[in-house]
This record gives C-alpha cells, sequence and structure tokens, in this order.
C-alpha cells in the first residue's frame, strides 16, 4: 500500500478561489485529487524536456482538395513509420479531413513528426498533445 503523506500549503485566497474555480468545473471530488493531476502534468512535461520515451497524439485538419497534399502528409508518415503506431481518418465534410496519429518515441523525435505534419501547406490545423508511457509516474 503506498504512503499518503499530509502537508499544508499556503496560498493568495484568489489564487485558491480560482482554484476551487476549476475544480469545480472539471468536477474533482476535492482539491488533493486536482492537485496531484496538475503536479503529474508538470512531471510528464519534464519527460519531454528531458527527452526521455514518450508518447502522443498528432491530430490535424487538412482540405483534401489541395494539390498533392494526401501524398505528402502519407510520404511524411511512412518516414516516421518507426514513431507512428496508429493513426485515425475522419471525412469531416466535403472538402476537410481531420487526422489523429498516436506517436511513440523521444520527445524531440516525436516533435519532429508534428512539425513536419503540420507545416505541410494545406493543413489548416494541427496539435501536438504529450503524454507519458506512465512508466515511473506515480
Amino acid at each position: 500500500m503506498k504512503k499518503l503523506v499530509r502537508f499544508g500549503v499556503s496560498l493568495d485566497h484568489h489564487l485558491l478561489d480560482a482554484f476551487d474555480h476549476l475544480i469545480e468545473r472539471r468536477k474533482y471530488t476535492n482539491r488533493s485529487e486536482a492537485l496531484r493531476d496538475l503536479i503529474r502534468d508538470n512531471l510528464v512535461g519534464q519527460e519531454w524536456d528531458q527527452n526521455k520515451e514518450t508518447v502522443g497524439t498528432i491530430t490535424f485538419v487538412y482540405d483534401h482538395h489541395v494539390r498533392d497534399l494526401t501524398r505528402k502528409l502519407t510520404h511524411i508518415q511512412h518516414d516516421f513509420q518507426g514513431h507512428i503506431m496508429a493513426g485515425m481518418h475522419v471525412h469531416l465534410d466535403h472538402d476537410h479531413c481531420l487526422e489523429v496519429l498516436v506517436v511513440k518515441g523521444k520527445g524531440s523525435e516525436i516533435r519532429k513528426v508534428a512539425d513536419a505534419l503540420v507545416s505541410v501547406k494545406g493543413v489548416k490545423h494541427g496539435k501536438l498533445t504529450m503524454t507519458t508511457t506512465g512508466k515511473g509516474l506515480v
């Protein structure tokens, strides 16, 4: 069984009020759970900064009518096939497609994949969402 440690935190009352509103909006049952998530999120960010093995998703929307765009996107994905674990393609409307790629590797390598895809002309919006493999995270 994990050992729980209690500790006190002093905060400006305005900051605590804002934190309590965040807790309420996100439906946390208590401050401790919200604080644990904030700490974990920071630790995940450090995994990326330290270039550790990690995972994430690259989500992007593009106009599939842009000349040669789908070929370029496919070519980039093949260039980084060791980092792309899975993908999902959705037709949003007559003109637009959404792709979600699950990626794995060192943080800097995954950023290269995301940058290569999102920067292609015809990609309207893209975002890399970083997370963790969970190894070593409490």
